[in-house]
């Protein structure tokens, strides 16, 4: 066998015995990466509280490699460092369809048809934006959640915990991200 033939059968003979590496269920944003600081604007508005000074423009959102049997999706943002180490929800969402893979920049500040509104902390239907106390840096967790259920199968005004009742032994895999926010925002 000449080397060109054995290297071929030997190239052919590892590909077969290598298993096929599962794509990953994956979030991400254009507006933001991972463990970066969050756009001035994604703070919230300054009607909703002496410390918020942004404009409430939810970030960009998408996800990819969808996991197998997915029916619905759940959204939801949380600050780990509010509430006297409590946390709190910045924003509850599901009931988004199967075929929906994004959020514009700027979409889940109001409510819209592309999700079913739940019930975060600061009382809002759709995004509310960062607005921590001045000092230490607050950290956003962006987390996704891919169901078996089917988009209608959950009522609106579910709070976070309600919602993360529901999702036991619904959830198909799932995804984050994490942005930072601080006040004073630096210039």
């Amino acid at each position: 066998m000449t080397f060109p033939a054995q290297a071929l059968l030997l190239t052919t003979a590892l590909a077969l015995a290598a298993p096929a590496a599962a794509e990953v269920f994956t979030l991400s944003s254009t507006t933001f990466k991972d463990g970066a600081l969050l756009p001035h604007e994604a703070g919230d508005i300054p009607a909703r509280g002496p410390n918020c000074k942004g404009e409430n423009v939810s970030p960009e959102l998408s996800w990819s490699n969808v996991p197998e049997g997915t029916r619905s999706f759940a959204l939801v943002v949380i600050d780990p460092d509010a509430g006297l180490g409590a946390g709190i929800s910045h924003w509850v969402a599901y009931g988004i369809a199967p075929e929906t893979t994004s959020f514009a920049e700027g979409e889940a500040s109001r409510p819209g048809d592309k999700f079913v509104a739940g019930k975060s902390t600061k009382g809002v239907p759709g995004f509310g934006g960062p607005c921590p106390p001045p000092g230490s840096p607050h950290h956003y967790l962006f987390q996704i959640v891919a169901t078996d259920l089917d988009p209608r199968d959950l009522p609106p005004g579910l709070t976070l915990a309600e919602l993360q009742e529901k999702l036991k032994g619904h959830r198909k895999g799932e995804s984050s991200l994490v942005g930072t926010y601080v006040n004073p925002y630096p210039q």
